[in-house]
């Protein structure tokens, strides 16, 4: 074991032995208690010239097991004797754990001191007239000690000593589990959740050695997770190892590895390291010794696959094996056969403030003068455990003038400490283009759309990044978001911007120039080099453009509001991407050389031409004032157009637009003046995405829109549009159409009757205009469609959705159904359906069995939710005030179900059907927000956070199936709090001490005041539960945990599922012989009606024979179990 915590015991173990088994037994156990690496004592370790009696006594104190071997002789030592009576005092007065071992002798010879014992105390009771009392102590020792939990190698037993010492060290090593635990630090906020789900992977045991790379930036808390895991799994491994700072190590070319890999195979076996002096004889040991064996090694802080390798080959170890790595990289273990991820990521904010307030208060709040400064501290922080022990140690005990300054200083000098831990991943990485791309991303590309930081990183390196952006979001330094964006951790970016502060003293030879007071001093004082490759500049000012003569090598170039002078042909030539918001230009000067440009972003400019820039892949003029869009001459290479809030835009340049031959991205989003758009958009080939998105004025779109053979993605939402081109139909390759609140016509009661005698009669029937036309249908490639606030009635919908074959995403809210257009239940593809503000809807069934995600909210007509047992992972409800049931849930398998009325309570009756519908069915969970009233068949409930309760007495005919959990959470303070909640439900068995059950609990809420409180409800069969788990009468315990700053457990309820024998075995019984029984009725009907002649030939006799098997096969649809 590696870094094992230090015990306040001098050893582990005291051996209590008589001499006779000095030299066989006890020399073999001793052995074997060192082989493990116990630490032990006997008494021929003492120096001599040392009185033995006080050197005795000082080793039984201080250690913490003693195993005593009782032997035939073992009553004749009045030194073992005593050594005992002082054993068992140190038993009784300090907890001392004392373990007997009967050495081919009877424990009822101790206990009655019969045969050797008696001849023994006939001996010491002669020598010992004068104080019988000693003698007295010695009997009481001996009969209590004979009375403990022990061994007892019988001769007549025919045991092997070998396998009997083995047992007893093993038992030792369960018994000191945990001093030899690893250090963990001191204050472990956040990590149980992250644990136990670390160990629910580990749980699946494989014939294979399984390998799990916990993953994550630096300082994340890879190793303090691994080390908790570690301490929770080893003693169920036959050996197990933790091997630190691996990357440390492999950095001692000559033994390095070499030594670790002895280590791997000496701590795995329990052995000494002196036990294998010869590194060729490494490999043949652990194939001979470890291939059958269960082993657990964990590897510390790897960078290279190769180090995995090297220590542990293939993992050809025992089944059931497993090797857990720490590392940065999150694609370390892609070539091992069996292998998972897991990422350690930052904290939460209050767990953050906990962590924090530990180290600089030790206490888990921060005093309420101290409130701000702390939260600032731990904003900084970004959940980064490190940074929060390091800033939250370095402030313990300082007043709030020395807080304030030390702040101040961090805003503009990242912490060394730091910085020094998580430059290790910069440093990893092997190619310095990739350690540039990470720079520039640091300085200036953070926060922004992947696909245009890449199109400027290709430009500017003269590759694809695509490769390199990977190494850095597997080495855990870039994350890449679910809306395509660059992030980056804000210490993570402050250590990139340190190594370029590092290059000089003075910001002109820097590379890098991204602070704006550093880039306006540089540039007014003329001190920019040719060292500087990218500068950022925001300010109202206005400059020289002789202030860039001297940059030559200047790419990148951000100079946002500033106002130039002077001749553009001083401005660097090799600017590969400009961001100048606010240009005052109309057009850019001839002499300014933009030759290599590929990204011009001029939002709220004044610029009305362009031209002659061959290289511009990206335009962005976004937010300017224009009412017709620029000339664009000479952009042969243009790929994406943004118009974006154009508020004076009414016409598109269509000259402009026609020879944009590449154009694959055009955005014309909130140009709330753009009535129409020209004919010529439709010669675009290659355009994918068009977003017109809150273009209201805009009401149809060209007739020829589906010349676009290679458009994919279609935004109108909010615009005035009432119907597609027909040839929408011929777009093969459009897997979206987004059609969002393009019409917010009021609804007269006229309409509304209408609509409803409509639904009633005539459902499919309409006169409106045919939104989605005819053709429409055949595009079967398509995958999303949102048609969600149009103010659509039953009928408006002119296609048949269930033709849609591909759909995996459709949005029906804001509209007028009453019933849910036909045609759903067919789409054999779609995952997601969202029905939000259908007011009117009156019910909601005949669904698709593919669906994963169904959200119904506030339709306020609904009354019944029919999921007819279909298997939805994730189930929302919220704000059906009318609602009293949801049919089918029983069938929904481990799922995930939320209902929310944030208007009350709700309906007893729901509840009810919840609760019922849980014990019918399998696993799942209930999350109820804004509510904390449990049904009345919760019998067992309490207040707080932990309940006892005990197991009800079975009657005749009855049998437990399992039980269902109702947890009530609250805010324990006022105000507005919007809370994700986190925590661990623990049912133990307080008869027999054994844990029964262990789930991690999410809740969600919103409170308003402290009485808002919300539910979570689950189901816990019998079958999830340990053999035996719970009898008639014992006493069980729930205990909650929910791990956050504001919210605490209010209350919890049991309800235990009661079953009656009768409709269980009816339900086997039915779920048995129904297929029996179908096919039986098959092959009969079968039979009869091809092969006898006799029933053929009296056609009554065929009828009524049919008329039968129908109703027979009826009857058994009828027995079907459900």
């Amino acid at each position: 074991m590696a870094s094992i915590a230090a015990g306040s015991s001098s050893y582990d173990v005291f051996l209590s032995f008589r001499g006779d088994t000095r030299l066989s037994f006890t020399d073999h156990l001793y052995t074997a208690l060192d082989r493990a690496r116990v630490h032990t004592f006997r008494d021929n370790k003492i120096p001599r010239g040392e009185e033995i009696s006080s050197q005795l006594l000082e080793a039984i104190h201080g250690s913490e097991i003693s195993i005593v071997v009782f032997s035939k002789g073992y009553a004749t030592s009045t030194w073992c004797l005593e050594e005992l009576a002082n054993i068992m005092e140190c038993r009784d007065k300090k907890g001392q754990v004392v373990l007997p071992v009967f050495y081919h002798i009877d424990p009822s010879d101790v206990q009655k001191q019969k045969r050797s014992f008696a001849e023994a105390f006939q001996t010491h009771e002669e020598c010992f007239k004068e104080d019988m009392e000693k003698v007295s102590r010695w009997r009481k020792a001996l009969r209590e000690a004979s009375t403990l939990t022990g061994w007892d190698l019988n001769s007549g037993a025919n045991q092997h000593e070998a396998v009997f010492i083995e047992d007893i060290v093993q038992d030792v090593w369960a018994k000191l589990g945990h001093k030899y635990n690893l250090d963990v630090p001191k204050h472990l906020v956040g990590i149980s959740s992250h644990v136990e789900n670390i160990i629910s992977l580990l749980r699946i045991v494989t014939d294979d050695t399984r390998f799990v790379n916990i993953h994550g930036m630096g300082g994340i808390g890879k190793t303090t997770l691994a080390k908790a895991v570690f301490n929770n799994l080893y003693r169920e491994f036959e050996g197990s190892c933790f091997i630190s700072n691996v990357n440390e190590h492999s950095k001692d070319k000559a033994k390095g590895l070499a030594e670790l890999r002895k280590k791997i195979l000496c701590d795995t076996l329990k052995s000494k390291l002196y036990s294998y002096p010869h590194d060729s004889l490494v490999d043949i040991f652990m194939k001979k010794n470890l291939s059958n064996r269960r082993v657990l090694v964990v590897l510390d802080d790897v960078v290279e696959k190769e180090h995995v390798s090297i220590l542990v080959g293939e993992g050809k170890f025992g089944p059931g094996s497993v090797v857990m790595v720490t590392s940065r990289d999150e694609r370390l273990l892609t070539e091992f056969p069996v292998h998972v991820k897991y990422e350690a990521k930052g904290l939460p904010h209050d767990e953050s403030l906990k962590l924090f307030s530990c180290h600089a208060f030790g206490t888990i709040h921060p005093p309420e003068d101290y409130a701000g400064i702390s939260n600032d501290i731990v904003k900084y922080a970004g959940g980064l455990p490190l940074a929060l022990e390091v800033l939250g140690s370095s402030l313990y005990q300082r007043n709030k003038t020395v807080w304030l300054s030390a702040f101040e200083k961090l805003r503009k000098f990242p912490d060394h400490q730091i910085q020094e831990k998580l430059m290790i991943s910069f440093d990893s990485l092997d190619e310095d283009i990739v350690k540039n791309i990470f720079l520039d991303i640091a300085c200036f590309f953070g926060g922004r759309n992947k696909e245009y930081v890449s199109t400027i990183l290709s430009a500017r390196w003269g590759l694809d990044p695509e490769s390199s952006l990977m190494i850095l979001v597997d080495r855990s330094l870039l994350k890449v978001t679910l809306q395509n964006e660059l992030k980056m951790h804000d210490l993570v970016r402050d250590m990139g911007r340190e190594i370029v502060r590092q290059q000089h003293s003075r910001p002109g030879k820097r590379s890098r120039i991204w602070h704006h007071h550093e880039a306006w001093k540089v540039l007014e004082m003329n001190m920019g080099a040719e060292e500087v490759e990218g500068l950022a500049l925001e300010a109202d000012r206005t400059l020289r453009t002789e202030s860039f003569k001297n940059m030559i090598c200047l790419n990148l170039l951000q100079i946002n509001g500033v106002h130039l002078k002077g001749c553009y042909s001083h401005l660097p030539r090799d600017i590969i991407w400009l961001c100048w918001h606010g240009s005052l230009l109309k057009s850019l000067p001839s002499t300014f050389c933009l030759h290599n440009l590929v990204v011009l972003d001029m939002q709220y400019s004044k610029i009305k031409k362009l031209e002659s820039l061959d290289n511009l892949k990206i335009l962005n003029l976004s937010h300017s004032k224009f009412a017709i869009t620029p000339k664009l001459v000479g952009l042969s290479s243009l790929e994406r157009l943004i118009l974006e809030h154009c508020e004076r835009l009414a016409e598109v340049d269509d000259q402009s637009v026609r020879h944009l031959e590449k154009l694959v991205h055009l955005s014309l989003k909130d140009c709330k003046r753009l009535k129409n758009l020209p004919e010529s958009i439709c010669n675009l080939k290659y355009l994918e995405t068009l977003d017109i998105s809150g273009c209201s004025s805009l009401e149809k779109l060209p007739e020829n829109l589906g010349a676009m053979e290679s458009l994919t993605e279609l935004q109108a939402n909010e615009t005035s549009i009432m119907e597609l081109p027909s040839s929408v139909g011929q777009l093969k390759r459009l897997r979206k159409i987004s059609l969002s609140g393009c019409n917010n016509k009021p609804v007269s009661p006229f309409t509304f009757l209408s609509a409803l005698f409509s639904s009633m009669f005539s459902p499919t029937s309409s006169t409106s205009k045919a939104l989605l036309p005819a053709s429409l249908h055949s595009s079967s490639q398509l995958t999303g469609l949102d048609l969600s606030y149009r103010g659509l009635s039953d009928g408006e919908i002119s296609i048949d959705l269930g033709s849609l074959s591909s759909l995996q995403e459709l949005n029906l809210s804001g509209n007028n159904f009453f019933n849910l257009p036909s045609g759903i239940g067919r789409l054999p593809m779609l995952k997601y359906l969202l029905v939000k503000d259908c007011t009117n809807l009156l019910s909601v069934s005949e669904l698709p069995s593919s669906l994963k995600e169904l959200d119904v909210v506030n339709c306020s007509a609904l009354e019944r939710l029919k999921i007819q047992s279909n298997k939805i992972p994730s189930l929302y409800v919220s704000g059906c005030k009318q609602i009293v049931e949801i049919e089918g849930m029983e069938g929904m398998g481990k799922s995930w179900v939320v209902v929310s009325e944030d208007r009350g309570n709700l309906a007893n009756n729901l509840k009810q059907s919840l609760v019922q519908a849980l014990c019918k069915g399998d696993e799942y969970d209930i999350i109820i927000a804004h509510d904390g009233e449990m049904p009345g068949l919760f019998s067992h409930r309490g207040e707080g956070s932990s309940l006892s309760f005990h197991v009800p007495p079975g009657s005749d005919g009855t049998k437990i199936q399992g039980l269902v959990v109702w947890v009530v959470c609250g805010a324990a303070i006022g105000g507005n709090i919007c809370a994700y909640l986190r925590g661990e439900a623990v049912i133990k068995n307080k008869s027999t001490g054994v844990e029964l059950f262990r789930r991690s609990i999410m809740l969600f809420t919103v409170s308003t005041n402290s009485s808002n409180q919300c539910s979570w409800v689950s189901h816990i069969s019998l079958a999830a539960l340990p053999p035996n788990a719970m009898r008639a009468g014992e006493e069980l315990e729930l205990s909650v945990e929910v791990k956050h700053t504001y919210f605490q457990v209010k209350k919890c309820g049991v309800h235990f599922i009661i079953v009656d024998n009768n409709e269980l075995i009816s339900r086997i019984t039915a779920e048995k012989l129904f297929p029996i029984m179908l096919t039986i009725c098959i092959l009969v009907r079968v039979e009869f009606s091809v092969g006898s002649h006799a029933i053929k030939e009296n056609k009554l006799n065929l009828r009524l024979f049919n008329w039968g098997c129908y109703l027979l096969l009826g009857a058994l649809h009828l027995a079907k179990p459900e």
